[in-house]
C-alpha cells in the first residue's frame, strides 16, 4: 500500500493499525522519496533456516557451463 504523506499524517492511528494487525508494509511518498513503515518481525523473519537444499559452495552455482545442453532447435 503506498499513499502520500498528507493522507499518512490524516488516517496515521488508522493506517499503524491496520500495519500492526496485518503485517502488511505502508510505502509513504515524501519529497520524491519513499519511506517504508511495516512491523518488525514480519513474514520473513518465520521462515525456517534450510541450509541443506543447497549442497556445496552456492557461488559454483553461478559459474555453470549449460553451453552443452543448448542445441539450435531453440524458437
Amino acid at each position: 500500500m503506498a499513499m502520500s504523506a498528507s493522507e499518512f499524517k490524516e488516517n496515521i492511528e488508522h493506517v499503524l493499525e491496520e500495519v500492526l494487525e496485518t503485517g502488511t508494509p505502508v510505502e509513504i511518498e515524501l519529497n520524491g522519496q519513499t519511506l517504508r513503515l511495516a512491523k518488525k518481525g514480519g513474514k520473513l523473519d518465520n521462515l525456517i533456516s534450510r541450509p541443506e537444499f543447497i549442497q556445496g559452495d552456492p557461488e559454483d552455482l553461478v559459474h555453470i557451463d549449460w553451453s552443452g545442453e543448448i542445441n539450435g532447435d531453440l524458437p
